[in-house]
């Protein structure tokens, strides 16, 4: 009988164990990340990184929504939008890429009740004082090393001038217009001439249909006042598109886009299908770059960085954010970790450099620079 009842102790303190690990695990599972993005029509790589993550995770686990194509006039959509996120309990994380304006208050309005969220920002279009206020890591290319950057590459592919075009909206930025300036002074120190041209901001009047054909009716004019050897730069990804058509079309230069990826406006531009089994395999897309600008003798002539850092922001942000909810690490801000979240997205290394403006330092805010690559 005592052996009877100790093995119906052991079954039951088993069964009890058992029962507790499910529990636990039920409510380790039991979370939610809100990724917000910008439109396919604004950006198409967020927006399909978004749809990564959810494809991986499934809606039990990620919520995606959007900014407004016209963010600028809609910001009360874009707080409620993240707001509606913040109400799920199960919420335990943001993932914001690209952080366009109305992001601040909206993260205002989500920690009037909710002060336990992660958020991870990316690609931030507003002051560093008020961005930073509101996220736990905050990134970006770093835009002032791309202003020694992109002259230094236009150099290398053979350019003596570089045109820049942008609008008032960007450029009343301070990372924009600072990196602006700094381009200035690389151009004059490496011997090209700078061209500030304004084109049509986006969210105006115009809209994006009027600023993309802007750009494809100014590349034009710009070559044929300076020449071929004229390299383009715009910081509006809407533009990228146009732009990349266009200096194609002309036999022009390309350094990079606005935010430097294989992704980012070239394949739309050149007219790749990329096969559904293809879809995400980063060196098929760069081989294809490759392939169809020598077909149009445009080899040597345009470049960019070897992975997407937006998408990369949206999708190692997100496995980063996944560690914290987990309990995997503490502390919000974890370099190191993040470090290697990037190379197991990218596959290389980044520099990552932490953000002074002003003589302030931001502990929570960094900026990000990887190699160009030819095509």
């Amino acid at each position: 009988m005592n052996h009877y009842r100790k093995s119906l102790l052991l079954v039951l303190t088993v069964v009890f164990v058992l029962t507790l690990m499910t529990f636990s695990a039920m409510g380790q599972d039991k979370w939610k990340i809100g990724i917000m993005t910008t439109t396919v029509t604004q950006n198409e790589e967020e927006y399909r990184a978004a749809q990564h993550v959810l494809a991986k995770y499934g809606p039990e686990h990620i919520i995606h929504m959007t900014f407004p194509d016209k963010f600028m006039d809609e910001q009360e959509t874009s707080i409620a939008n993240l707001v509606s996120m913040a109400s799920d309990p199960d919420l335990k994380g943001l993932v914001i890429c690209q952080a366009v304006p109305g992001t601040a208050p909206g993260i205002d309005a989500v920690k009037e009740f909710r002060d336990d969220l992660f958020i991870f920002i990316g690609q931030p279009q507003e002051d560093p004082p008020v961005i930073s206020a509101g996220g736990d890591i905050v990134m970006q290319m770093d835009e002032m090393g791309m202003g020694v950057g992109i002259p230094t590459q236009a150099k290398n592919l053979g350019a003596k001038v570089l045109v820049h075009y942008s609008f008032p909206r960007h450029m009343s930025y301070p990372l924009l217009s600072g990196r602006r300036e700094l381009m200035k002074e690389t151009c004059a120190r490496l011997g090209l001439e700078f061209v500030d041209a304004t084109s049509p901001d986006p969210t105006g009047d115009a809209g994006t249909t009027g600023s993309q054909q802007f750009i494809l009716e100014d590349v034009p004019r710009m070559v044929e006042k300076y020449g071929k050897d004229t390299c383009f730069f715009s910081t509006n990804c809407s533009q990228q598109i146009p732009l990349i058509s266009a200096v194609v079309a002309t036999g022009a230069l390309y350094a990079q886009p606005c935010c430097p990826s294989p992704y980012h406006g070239f394949p739309s531009a050149l007219g790749m299908e990329i096969p559904e089994d293809k879809m995400g395999d980063l060196q098929y897309a760069i081989d294809e770059i490759t392939k169809i600008m020598a077909e149009k003798g445009m080899t040597g002539r345009t470049s960019t960085w070897p992975v997407p850092v937006a998408m990369m922001f949206i999708e190692a942000g997100t496995e980063y954010v996944k560690d914290w909810i987990d309990g995997k690490f503490t502390e919000k801000v974890n370099i190191p970790l993040l470090k290697e979240k990037f190379f197991e997205y990218s596959g290389v290394d980044a520099k990552l450099t932490q953000l002074e403006e002003g003589g302030v330092k931001y502990d929570n805010y960094y900026g990000i620079l990887v190699d160009h690559i030819t095509f």
